[in-house]
């Protein structure tokens, strides 16, 4: 069964999620100005391009870099790519967190490198159990990163809503095959959840909210079902 770690909250994007405060501060740590990161990425990386004005650019948030550009800006702070991007979402985000090329992952989780690229590219994993596991091996990928890597976080929220507004008991086998945890944690998961669900309801109506506030609630509750159920997962004992 896996082991949940607490994964770091940031904003999701849509290339590798570059963090500009992260950069900002590195630069500052060694005492370094825009101008002589531009410097050395053009010197010692070979992208003639960069200037003291698209490194500010990229410290303000106003554009991201590249993979190469990411990788040089990484060598120049003395860092690892890793510590200038946030969470990652996406399976390419989770191998340039890593610092690992394609062919290195592909190779890991015995895919050929065409297929894999493709994944990538879509979004779609389509990997075996083996290989995913071998996947999740190679990227350190926690059980969220994971299911989430993988394309099951729709899957998880149906089943989630139908387990807190109906019974919940009759979804602890389908929620196992989305997301593996141990038998006993689901279950009792799933109740809490249940639980907090139903007490979101009655307590609208109990504060004198009528039958809209108390659907708004209930929907408010349902939209971050999946981020409740993580939380539920990592309090538990």
């Amino acid at each position: 069964m896996w082991r949940v770690r607490r994964p770091s909250p940031h904003p999701n994007q849509s290339g590798p999620p570059f963090n500009a405060l992260a950069a900002r501060r590195l630069r500052a740590a060694l005492n370094m100005g825009p101008e002589h990161v531009a410097h050395d990425m053009r010197v010692s990386y070979g992208l003639p391009y960069v200037t003291p004005d698209l490194v500010v650019a990229w410290e303000r948030g106003a554009a991201s870099p590249q993979n190469s550009e990411l990788t040089a800006l990484a060598g120049v702070l003395w860092c690892s790519p890793g510590d200038l991007i946030g969470r990652p979402q996406t399976l390419r985000e989770h191998r340039v967190a890593r610092s690992l090329a394609p062919e290195d992952v592909a190779r890991a989780v015995g895919v050929a490198l065409p297929a894999y690229l493709r994944m990538e590219e879509t979004d779609g994993w389509r990997g075996t159990d083996r290989q995913s596991a071998a996947l999740a091996d190679v990227l350190g990928l926690a059980l969220p990163d994971f299911v989430t890597v993988t394309g099951r976080d729709g899957k998880l929220a149906d089943l989630l809503t139908s387990a807190v507004t109906t019974r919940w008991q009759g979804y602890v086998r389908p929620v196992t095959k989305v997301a593996p945890l141990d038998r006993r944690v689901l279950e009792n998961v799933l109740q809490v959840l249940h639980q907090d669900y139903q007490g979101h309801m009655t307590a609208t109506l109990a504060w004198g909210g009528g039958p809209g506030d108390s659907d708004s609630a209930g929907r408010d509750f349902l939209d971050r079902i999946v981020e409740h159920f993580w939380a539920a997962v990592e309090r538990h004992p």
